[in-house]
């Protein structure tokens, strides 16, 4: 709790619907100018109220009731306060209400209900996907502690303004472990997009009443899909590598390449995924571990190399799976030593080779976008609209094409001797 904290309680009187000389009594919480006002259930004569003072004038039996009834209500509401000082909870003028009235110990709080989303929707959830819950709650955490001092908050004190406070936290945010880095855009957007997921929840499950960031609009900064050209990957399919630990990641990413594998897929890739498609020939059957959509992809040449190549590696064999396991953070690190010796100065990551799936091997060879976004596995043509600067790519060099056509057509009609007879 911050030392500049301003905490006052007053009491008042409020004029009823009805013409009466008895006006309602009412307590005003007032922490930081922000206030909140609850009804004591009593009324008083207005012509015996001392407004400066807050409370009932005279020495009369009633005066000397009520005086009493206000003096005990204010000492559990400071009581109220300390007792959230002590909890190490968010001190608003809501909260110390909701502590002196008893409402605050069946109402959920945020952890709550990142618990109740672990518990019930996780199972639902790719385990790359459970990772980035988890991270957001801590990201969460961290900023309550910062801010407000606590590990907690009841979902009743969220606000519109909670969310902006924590967006300019985690922009702002300087990590503070190694290997951590600073959070561009999208990975603010996609973190509070997770909270966000997890308060909705919470509104369907009727902990809130609504949504309190309803209003909150955050932009994902359009990206480039990182793709390697025709020649770049011919260099490195051709390149003779004699370290046996990069050869196989090298044919693990040529794998990806001609299958648009994602590593959780490639990684978890068994023999009984492969079975005989409705044209005879050899295809994957597969579930995509991010969403679980089905994939079905026919078996293209390369890439049934690469699975001929391991499937019968003992290493693979031990596993069950066509290819050795490996960690995705050990095949990126090796994959910038296959980019160094091939010559490619862009960041090669296995990813890569999926985006290089979509646009080099498929779209850029006239495949349709609807094809490829089921063979991706996507759950939304939108996502896989994505590559579409590659469409233009490929409309471009066809348009070319036809120019030239257009033009060879054009010199030798020109140049054909005249047919017309007198």
């Amino acid at each position: 709790m911050k030392a500049s904290t301003t905490f006052s309680v007053t009491f008042f009187p409020r004029k009823g619907r009805t013409a009466s000389t008895k006006y309602l009594l009412y307590a005003r919480i007032t922490v930081n100018s922000q206030r909140v006002e609850f009804s004591l259930k009593r009324k008083v004569e207005i012509a015996s109220w001392d407004k400066a003072r807050g409370r009932a004038k005279g020495n009369t039996s009633s005066s000397k009731i009520l005086n009493a009834k206000l003096q005990n209500t204010r000492a559990q509401i400071v009581e109220a306060y300390d007792s959230l000082l002590k909890d190490k909870k968010l001190i608003t003028a809501e909260s110390i209400k909701s502590r002196f009235l008893n409402q605050d110990s069946t109402g959920a709080t945020l952890i709550q209900a990142f618990r109740y989303h672990e518990n019930h929707c996780f199972v639902d959830l790719a385990p790359g996907t459970q990772s980035h819950y988890n991270t957001a709650e801590k990201h969460v955490v961290r900023f309550m502690k910062s801010k407000y001092k606590v590990n907690d908050m009841f979902l009743s004190e969220l606000s519109y303004s909670f969310l902006t406070k924590y967006d300019h936290f985690l922009r702002n945010y300087k990590p503070k472990k190694k290997g951590e880095r600073k959070l561009a855009n999208n990975a603010v957007v996609k973190t509070i997009q997770r909270l966000r997921k997890v308060i909705k929840l919470a509104v369907k499950l009727e902990w809130l009443d609504k949504d309190p960031f309803i209003s909150y609009q955050p932009k994902l900064t359009k990206t480039k899909r990182k793709y390697l050209s025709a020649d770049q990957l011919k260099s490195i399919e051709e390149k003779v590598i004699n370290i046996d630990r990069l050869s196989y990641i090298r044919d693990l990413f040529v794998f990806s390449c001609y299958s648009a594998f994602a590593y959780i897929d490639a990684i978890n890739f068994t023999p009984n995924e492969i079975v005989l498609g409705i044209d005879g020939e050899k295809w994957i059957y597969t579930n995509r571990g991010k969403n679980d959509n089905p994939v079905r992809i026919p078996l293209l040449p390369k890439a049934k190399a690469m699975i001929d190549k391991y499937k019968n590696d003992p290493r693979s064999v031990q596993n069950g799976t066509v290819f050795p396991k490996i960690s995705n953070q050990k095949l990126n690190a090796y994959l910038k030593e296959i980019a160094t010796i091939c010559g490619i100065e862009s960041n090669l990551t296995f990813h890569v080779a999926r985006h290089t799936f979509a646009t080099t091997i498929a779209l850029s060879n006239g495949l349709p976008i609807e094809t490829l976004s089921k063979i991706l596995g996507h759950s939304k043509i939108t996502t896989t609209q994505i590559y579409a600067k590659v469409i233009e790519q490929k409309v471009s060099s066809d348009m070319k094409a036809l120019k030239n056509s257009l033009s060879v057509v054009q010199k030798e009609k020109s140049s054909a001797p005249n047919s017309k007879t007198s």
